[in-house]
Formats: C-alpha cells, structure tokens, sequence
C-alpha cells in the first residue's frame, strides 16, 4: 500500500515511517525540514521537500497515496502564544491543504495526530473522549480546529479517518528545539547547563514512548472501530520534578534546576483514560517510562550535535 506521511522526516513521524517500512508499505514523505531531519529518514522512502501551506496538490497527483498519516504541525505551545497567526496557519491551514489534495486525488483514509491540550485544564482525572473541549492555548485551538475539518470532510467526501489525541510523546529523534519537557532537560544537562523548570514543578503530565506509538498507529491504520477519536498514553501521572530527578539519577548531574515563573496556557494536571483505545483497538504501550526515559537520554547523548548542525 503507498502511504503518504506528512512530517515524515521528524521525531513521531519517521518513526512512523520505519514502521511502514518495515511491514513492506511504500511510503511518501512531504517535510519542511523545519523540525525534522534528513538523517532521520528511511532510504526506503521518497521524500519531497515542501510546506503542508504550499501548493502539494501535485505531489498527490503524481504519487497517488491510498492513506495520509498527518503528523507535520507547529507543535511548541510557547510559540503558538507568541506566534498564533503561525500557529493556526500551520496547523488549521495547512491540515485543510491536506484534506484538499486528499478530496481531488481519491485518498481513502487519512490518520491525523492530535493533542490532550485540545481538552484544556481537566474537570475530571483521568481525561476520556467524552470530556468537553475547552483549550487554554492557541496550539490547543488550532489542533483541534482541524479535527472539525476532517470530520467535515468525512461527511461531504467520504474521506475515511481516524483520530489519536496524544499525551506528551517522548523518545528517540526529539529536537530539544522543539522544547519538550524530556529532550530539552536531557539536552541541558548534557550541555553542562541547568534546566529551566517552570513554575514549582509539580505539574504532570502523561508521557508515552515514540516507538510505541508509531507501532500501534501503522497496526491500527486499517481498522475500522466504532469510534474515530482514541487517547494514547500510558494512563501515569509523572511530574516535571520527577523528570528531573531521574534525569539526574541518570546521569550524575550535579547542579538542581532553576525554577522561573509559569506561563499561560499550560494547565496544571493531566491524564488520560485510554480505555476506548484498549477496547477497540487493543492499545497498550510496552515501554516504561523509565526504561524509556534512560533510552531517550542515551541516544541523545549520543546524538545531540545532529540538532546543532
């Protein structure tokens, strides 16, 4: 099956193009090269440097993907708070821009990659799909947003999709520039430099391994559940002081973290039920956090000068 992924050349999505890889799928890649890296992606697949915004009508045309898995997305909530007009434009513009070469050239299903930020600050722990939606950051809005438009577009065009609301992914490949909690903490520390905590640092989170998730979307993509919206993550309340500590532990970092005052949009807890995931689709992550939180750390140790060239 020739699969197109969006974003393939960066941290979730060239694990998810290994995995198709692996299980003999042709696959396209369309990637700015923004986040992502060209090291990151497989020989076997056929990369096309472009912007989800641009024109990529033509690459739809020539190529001709049956599925669409969409990862490609500004994803750093700080910037969206900085940046929204990028933001949305990004992330609702560029998901429409998608569903658009998706309707004219006969796509029949696409996978997209949401986020828990779409819930905003929990009523109730842990978060299941039936919570409402009431995003606290412009990130939180504009990945949302977009879902309403493939739902649309299922309706209209009877474009098949299925959507997964992740936790916060972590793993091998993150640029710490794209400042998630683990990659830019192990980046910090490698470096010799102290990671910055914002807040007191007892905010959580629920964290699930990369390699995990790229597994379970390429073994999902052609089922077809009840339900079209799934939460994946491990279901564990982990929080940013504990990242830090286990961090140290790990590495024999000698200096404590600075702490600095928190900024809007974040919230303070979250945790995801998961179970409409274990049910329908037999979702369950294999990666401790800790087992995956050393493997992380010792592959950028390892490999951090990619991100400086």
């Amino acid at each position: 099956m020739k699969i197109l992924v969006t974003g393939g050349a960066g941290f979730i999505g060239s694990h998810i193009v290994d995995e198709l890889i692996k299980e003999n799928h042709e696959v396209i890649i369309i990637d700015n090269l923004s986040s992502g890296n060209k090291q990151f992606i497989n020989e076997s697949a056929k990369l096309y440097i472009a912007d989800i915004k641009d024109d990529i009508n033509h690459i739809f045309e020539k190529e001709k993907p049956e599925i669409v898995i969409h990862t490609a997305a500004q994803v750093m909530l700080r910037k969206s708070l900085e940046e929204p007009i990028f933001d949305a434009a990004t992330n609702i513009l560029g998901t429409i821009n998608i569903l658009e070469a998706a309707k004219k050239n006969k796509v029949k299903k696409i996978i997209y990659t949401s986020t828990c930020a779409r819930y905003g600050e929990p009523k109730y722990l842990p978060v299941d799909e039936n919570h409402e939606i009431a995003p606290t950051s412009p990130y939180g809005i504009s990945k949302h947003s977009a879902e309403h438009y493939i739902e649309m577009y299922s309706k209209l065009y009877g474009l098949d999709y299925l959507i997964f609301c992740f936790g916060n992914v972590y793993g091998t490949r993150d640029n710490p520039k794209c400042k998630r909690v683990i990659s830019i903490f192990s980046y910090n520390i490698i470096k010799g430099e102290k990671p910055t905590i914002f807040g007191d640092g007892c905010q959580t989170r629920d964290f699930i391994f990369v390699e995990d998730l790229a597994k379970f979307i390429v073994k999902s993509m052609n089922k077809s559940p009840e339900h079209k919206l799934f939460n994946l993550a491990n279901g564990e309340q982990i929080s940013v002081n504990q990242i830090f500590k286990i961090l140290k532990d790990t590495s024999g970092f000698k200096y404590d973290a600075e702490h600095i005052k928190g900024i809007p949009g974040e919230v303070r807890d979250v945790v995801l039920d998961t179970k409409l995931a274990k049910e329908e689709l037999d979702w369950i992550p294999k990666t401790s956090f800790k087992e995956g939180l050393k493997e992380s750390f010792v592959w950028l140790k390892e490999n951090y000068k990619i991100f400086e060239e």
